[in-house]
């Protein structure tokens, strides 16, 4: 989507060796940033500076809260709370983006400049393009953050990413109704530029698979949804994919419910931050989600239970990009224990690394830096105000591959 908001005042917050207060977690034997590293009393290398360019105000605040809140989670993991990871003493150097790409720009710039090596933390895909130019132009480490946009990948050798990708998300709704060949798939979507996006790229990913792929694109000013319900009922889909965003979500679900759309096809949605779970109504137990995370689809493994405990203890709660941040963190540790200056040395770690995480394995794959995850099944069960995510099923990491550049950009 396409935003327009005031040029803000830049803020920016320096935080050495952010210590939580993370209660409770193992301590492992072996200092590998996939794991708690044995505590250090103080550091004994050069100081870590690493620059976090995202959003502190704006429409996705909540986002970048969430992404911060990871990244801060896993350094007191991997820290054991000292801030010091392999000898390193690390200092977060915090800058609001405030959703607008010409004030990351700068940050990014302005970090460069400071001698800051390591940068990350994008929500918006259009800010993230932005900053991975910048750190191409300047050859520093660049770590994006939830920003989904597929294009990252294969952009050049010094952008990464630690969340998930808008083709993933796709490819994990294709997989719930089975072999896609010959299977109707229709998209309903609002008229603009968010919508039409997501039609584009249901056609891409799923009409590749064998689906055909069509759309029922809503005007924004719509009220009455009657009609567009009438259409999909008409066209018999065996799967009904809804990109949906906006104030008036609670009437279209009210409205396909009604009408029996959800009793006649397999539908399925993106599932977001848990603000929005009531936002479905009564049709939300009747929905399958896809899910890049919710809290509790990781089942419990140590590195989940690690990220919530933080992040409770410091009075939040987790949520849909809470382990980006985490995710990032690991990567910044592992690419600066393989050297904490050479970025040629921190990308090739980086490249084919295998790691356990929140959300189960990661693969950083070489040949586009296309981060490798599963993704997730769920259903919400509750009434009124109050739903749960339940998990159905985990999607593995390899049944949602992008599929591998043709032409690669660059070589390492």
């Amino acid at each position: 989507m396409t935003r327009h908001v005031p040029h803000p005042r830049r803020s920016r917050r320096t935080l050495v060796g952010v210590i939580l207060a993370a209660t409770g977690l193992a301590a492992a034997a072996c200092a590998s940033p996939t794991s708690a590293a044995a505590p250090a009393a103080a550091s004994s290398g050069a100081v870590v500076k690493i620059g976090v360019i995202t959003a502190e105000s704006g429409p996705y605040a909540p986002y970048g809260a969430e992404y911060l809140a990871g990244l801060k989670a896993g350094l007191s993991y991997l820290s054991h709370g000292t801030g010091v990871i392999d000898g390193h003493k690390v200092q977060l150097i915090v800058d609001d983006d405030a959703d607008s790409p010409s004030t990351a720009v700068n940050d990014a710039k302005d970090l460069v400049g400071q001698g800051v090596t390591m940068i990350g933390g994008s929500v918006d895909s259009a800010i993230a393009l932005q900053v991975a130019a910048v750190a191409a132009q300047n050859k520093v480490l660049d770590i994006a953050g939830p920003a989904a946009v597929d294009q990252l990948d294969n952009l050049n050798r010094y952008t990464f990413r630690s969340g998930r990708e808008s083709y993933q998300d796709i490819a994990t709704a294709g997989t719930f109704v089975g072999d896609l060949t010959g299977k109707k798939v229709v998209v309903l979507a609002q008229d603009s530029e968010f919508g039409t996006a997501n039609a584009t790229g249901v056609k891409a990913v799923l009409g590749a698979k064998g689906a055909a792929v069509s759309s029922v694109l809503v005007p924004l000013s719509a009220t009455d949804f009657t009609p567009f319900t009438a259409k999909i009922q008409a066209a018999k889909p065996d799967l009904l994919f809804v990109a949906w965003a906006g104030t008036n979500a609670n009437a279209l679900w009210t409205t396909l419910n009604q009408q029996g759309v959800l009793d006649s096809t397999k539908v399925v949605t993106g599932l977001a931050n848990v603000a929005t779970y009531p936002a479905t109504g009564p049709a939300g137990s009747k929905i399958t989600f896809l899910a890049h995370y919710f809290p509790g689809a990781g089942g419990g493994n140590t590195y989940e239970t690690a990220m919530t405990q933080a992040v409770k203890a410091a009075g939040g709660q987790v949520d849909l990009f809470t382990p980006d941040g985490f995710t990032a963190m690991q990567m910044f540790a592992h690419a600066f224990e393989a050297s904490p200056t050479d970025v040629n040395a921190q990308i090739k770690a980086l490249e084919g690394w295998s790691f356990q995480g929140v959300e189960g394995a990661y693969t950083v794959r070489a040949a586009d830096h296309a981060l490798l995850q599963p993704e997730f099944e769920a259903k919400l069960t509750g009434s009124g105000t109050t739903w749960t995510p339940q998990l159905v099923k985990t999607v593995a990491a390899g049944q949602i591959a992008p599929p591998l550049p043709t032409t690669p950009a660059w070589t390492s």
